[in-house]
């Protein structure tokens, strides 16, 4: 089981590059901001924890330079030809 999660991890945040500079400056910067918002105590638990996840998947992104959610719309599979 935490095999799979690990290559279903790997297979999201690795491949080709596909974001251009800019997107991943915002991705980073965005992402960071959220999670340092998320990091201060709140009422609502469930959404800082959601906050931090979500800034966290935006720094991985920036920082990667690869956004499955893009190649999948864009139809790229990431294997090289």
């Amino acid at each position: 089981m935490a095999n799979a999660l690990m290559e279903d991890a790997r297979d999201i945040f690795s491949g080709k590059p596909n974001l251009s500079f800019t997107e991943r400056s915002l991705s980073v910067v965005g992402g960071l901001a959220l999670a340092a918002v998320a990091a201060k105590p709140r009422p609502n638990k469930v959404l800082s924890l959601l906050a931090l996840l979500a800034g966290s998947a935006l720094a991985i992104r920036g920082a990667t330079g690869h956004c499955a959610a893009k190649a999948l719309v864009t139809g790229e599979t990431g294997a090289e030809a």
